[in-house]
């Protein structure tokens, strides 16, 4: 069995008012008690019980996808609104004897900067090249996600949002 005990702690006091404001001022007189027995706390919320799935399938990818193919285009807009979204790419490119060039981009209206770029210079040689990738970005408002590709290379993007700004989760 445990002890009780009171609490005379104004510090205390003070600190359980600022945090439960509807405490605050219960009336004079009230005593702070506590014991020394343990008294298990058992959260049965659904936040508290967690998933039984892997975090990674969060991530994955569903018919909610969206699929964009680019060829022959400069900035092609990918994505224009904000969060975090996983990006997966394959860029195939023809057998010729052209330059090969591919990038994608983070363009803030004013400024781009490049998040992945493949070139591959030709020089006569006529082989092709494939090419597979994915990475996760974070896009704020103003922001988008811009493809670039020349006319002998082909991209094919798929994106689907994780998260929002406000860091809640986007199932697929």
């Amino acid at each position: 069995m445990g002890q009780e005990f009171t609490i005379n702690s104004a510090a205390i006091e003070a600190k359980i008012n600022s945090l439960l404001p509807s405490q605050g001022g219960y009336g004079a007189g009230v005593d702070f008690s506590a014991s020394t027995m343990i008294i298990p706390i058992i959260d049965l919320t659904e936040t508290a019980s967690g998933s039984g799935l892997r975090q990674d399938l969060q991530t994955a990818f569903s018919v909610n996808n969206t699929n964009v193919l680019v060829k022959n285009a400069t900035n092609t807009v990918i994505i224009n609104t904000t969060g975090y979204f996983k990006v997966y790419f394959n860029i195939c490119t023809a057998t010729n004897t052209t330059d090969k060039l591919v990038s994608l981009n983070i363009f803030d209206g004013t400024t781009s900067k490049d998040i992945f770029k493949a070139g591959h210079v030709s020089g006569g040689n006529t082989t092709s090249l494939t090419l597979n990738n994915e990475f996760v970005i974070y896009l704020t408002a103003g922001e988008s996600l811009r493809c670039s590709a020349n006319s002998e290379c082909t991209v094919n993007i798929s994106t689907r949002q994780i998260a929002t700004l406000a860091d809640v989760l986007v199932n697929p």
